[in-house]
């Protein structure tokens, strides 16, 4: 378990904080008072305007930049030594900055790495794809020869010599058009692109594998990410013709973590299960290729032309094949168990140590991650530079802030996973949220998700941060993707902003899916077509996606102000209302699967979530008249903002949803794809026509739902005595 050390004498930050109310209260003597902050009394909202200003006077853009060369410095890949040595940067730069309890955490876990990937068509003619990426001379980074081949972890290995089929982006429907067309894609190679629509490659890797193909070759098209969208690097941020999107296939939307521990962590003396038994990892053999060497392959492939829809950028006639070309693929894995690395440290709370606000974000990346995911790395380290300047001036939070750099995220969520299975417990009785960065900035555009109760705290926060334009974040955020970035009565409305759909494809999954934790996922996004290339490194993010690291400082203040406002809270700055207008959109959702409407009565459920609404109602009104009226008593505050912790963990069902017990959130899931899925345990049964299994998901959410209002009023009951 983890270890919270306590303070064995009154901390200095009850001190400061004192002399900081005491400040606030001459001045609220002599001018207006501020605007209200969600969670906080006004005393104690304006000391914390004051904090927050002196955490966001101390990060630096040059700083950042510094981080981030140290991290783009060379490839490193999971399990490979450069992560093991950013582990122990990481874990000694924590020490120095001030950070408590800093530790590495060691997972040994299944691993799969490349010892040969080779691609050769035999006939028509023959020719050899390079599986490689040019040099660019503006970026020296490109040419080290350290830079992998193509290649996707948890590929099966294999030797097989076959016919060719152009399958689109490989979902299912397109399985069914090439039938249709009288092409069965049986004992063949599938070529597919990434992605019109959008899907993970470890879905197109499943449906290959059950559509009985040989194997299957994944290329970036020039129309997704490439020429077709505009300039291309070093000119502009999309990806030249060589470029490779490498990236794990693993099923980790079944059981995500490392495959021989679905559901316990992989520490020393853990039970393995045999890899044949474990769900989520491939039978297919699979590997990436760029554009460029594609063509010469599609460009002979014969067969009946391709629908309108699934012709790319390449400059070549798109056909589905099936027999006039055929290539011979060479795989071989090294699957073996290997070590991750997971380091952690915290600032411990001065007055709350045992409730914690966590902050993660990856350190391993495919090849540089100069932004997925080295520019949110570089972010968290002059987050915790800043934090810890303030800890070691005894200026700490109230409640503990942990923070973690997750290893082998791009291979299976794996370290997050791991770590969070480990201290699931600890966890579901301490945890007010997670906070998740994965890469902080590629373009100026914020995207943001989380849960309906942190929604609105978001949405208030932004005010009170600059974008580098001049604007508030909030007014910035609202003219997202307005080609003159103005503000205009089109600009999106407060709960139009956060997206409370939560999918997957990162770590917060565990923490959502298995914990039961709010979470939020943030990031500055924009043109970006390097994705997982080894064009993803310094030179693309400080000359194209980020120049001067602006947007990376900004997401330094973001996530600090954010976790610092859940930290110092009176009273958790929950939004229940919030939550429960989330969920009717997601019921009234259930009537658009085909028949639901006619099969399933979500009648009781409407009503329960207006339940929970007025619940939620009530409990906003008693907080708000609670927080004007002056300081909470202690055992008040701590007795609602226990119910408030478990408020999230109310939605999980210990059986979890049929056919993936590891995810146990009733409202969230991620499909096959990651994109998410709402009131999955029913939507994957209505999908399926199974109306028996539908009706039994929607009675738990019911009961789950009923579940919450009924905290939520208790926890109203307690600030009305």
């Amino acid at each position: 378990m983890m270890r919270v050390r306590h303070a064995v004498r009154p901390p200095l930050t009850v001190l400061i904080l004192a002399g900081m109310l005491a400040g606030a209260a001459l001045v609220n003597a002599r001018q207006a008072p501020p605007e209200p902050m969600r969670g906080f009394t006004a005393a104690r909202a304006a000391a914390q305007r004051q904090l927050e200003a002196r955490f966001r006077a101390l990060p630096s853009s040059d700083s950042i930049r510094d981080f981030h060369r140290e991290f783009t410095k060379s490839p490193h890949p999971a399990t490979s030594a450069r992560t093991k040595e950013i582990a122990e940067s990481i874990a000694a730069t924590w020490k120095a900055q001030g950070l408590d309890d800093v530790v590495i955490r060691r997972y040994d876990v299944l691993s799969s790495n490349p010892r040969t990937v080779a691609v050769e068509m035999v006939a028509p003619t023959r020719y050899t794809p390079t599986l490689r990426e040019d040099p660019i001379a503006d970026d020296p980074d490109s040419s080290q020869p350290a830079i992998s081949g193509a290649w996707t972890s948890f590929s099966a290995s294999g030797d097989v010599t076959a016919p060719v089929v152009y399958a689109n982006s490989g979902n299912p429907a397109d399985y069914d058009l090439l039938r249709a067309r009288g092409i069965d894609p049986r004992g063949k190679i599938v070529i597919v692109r990434y992605s019109n629509p959008y899907s993970y490659r470890g879905f197109k890797a499943l449906t290959a594998e059950r559509e009985g193909a040989a194997a299957m070759i994944v290329y970036s098209d020039p129309q997704q990410d490439g020429s077709g969208r505009g300039e291309v690097y070093p000119k502009g941020p999309w990806g030249p013709a060589s470029h490779l999107q490498r990236g794990g296939i693993a099923y980790d939307y079944i059981v995500p973590g490392d495959p021989l521990t679905p559901g316990w962590a992989s520490i020393d003396g853990a039970r393995r299960i045999p890899a044949a038994e474990a769900v989520s990892i491939p039978k297919i053999m699979a590997l990436p290729m760029s554009h460029r060497d594609v063509q010469p392959i599609l460009e002979r492939l014969g067969g009946p032309e391709a629908p309108a829809e699934w012709k790319g950028g390449v400059p070549i006639p798109y056909r589905l094949g099936g027999a006039d070309v055929r290539l011979h693929v060479t795989i071989d894995m090294q699957i073996d168990i290997q070590p991750n690395y997971v380091v952690e440290g915290r600032i411990r709370g001065g007055e709350r140590p045992d409730e914690w606000v966590v902050l993660g974000n990856h350190h391993d990346a495919w090849v540089f991650g100069g932004v997925d995911p080295s520019s949110g790395t570089a972010s968290m380290m002059e987050l915790t530079k800043a934090l810890g300047s303030l800890a070691r001036q005894g200026v700490r939070p109230r409640r503990t802030l942990v923070f973690a750099a997750w290893d082998g995220e791009e291979v299976t969520l794996t370290g997050s996973t791991e770590w969070g299975e480990q201290f699931r417990d600890e966890l579901r009785h301490k945890a007010v949220a997670y906070l998740n960065v994965d890469s902080s900035a590629s373009g100026p555009n914020l995207e943001l998700s989380a849960v309906g109760t942190l929604a609105p705290m978001i949405v208030e926060l932004t005010r009170d941060l600059r974008d580098p334009s001049g604007r508030t974040l909030y007014d910035a955020w609202r003219a997202a993707g307005k080609s003159d970035g103005s503000i205009t009565s089109a600009a999106r409305k407060d709960g139009e902003l956060v997206v409370t759909r939560i999918g997957s494809g990162s770590d917060h999954t565990v923490f959502i899916n298995h914990v039961g934790m709010p979470v939020v996922e943030m990031s500055f996004n924009g043109p970006y077509g390097v994705y997982h290339s080894a064009y993803d490194s310094h030179h693309w993010l400080s000359t194209i996606g980020d120049p001067g690291f602006r947007y990376a400082r900004l997401m330094t203040d973001l996530w600090g102000s954010l976790a610092l406002r859940l930290a110092n809270a009176d009273l958790l700055p929950f939004d229940v209302p919030s939550y429960a207008a989330a969920i009717d959109g997601y019921v009234r959702a259930l009537g658009e699967i085909p028949e639901a409407s006619a099969r399933l009565d979500t009648r009781p459920l409407a009503a329960a979530v207006a339940r929970l609404a007025s619940a939620g109602d009530t409990l906003t009104t008693a907080m708000t008249r609670t927080l004007a009226a002056g300081p909470v008593a202690p055992a008040t505050a701590d007795a609602v903002n226990r119910e408030l912790i478990a408020f999230e963990r109310t939605w999980l069902h210990e059986d979890g949803i049929p056919g993936r017990a590891w995810f146990k959130h009733l409202l969230y899931a991620p499909r096959y794809t990651y994109a998410a899925m709402t009131l999955p345990g029913v939507t994957e049964a209505a999908e399926a026509k199974d109306w028996t299994r539908a009706v039994a998901q929607l009675s738990l959410l019911v009961a789950k739902t009923d579940e919450n209002a009924a905290r939520v009023t208790r926890a109203a009951a307690l600030l009305s005595r």
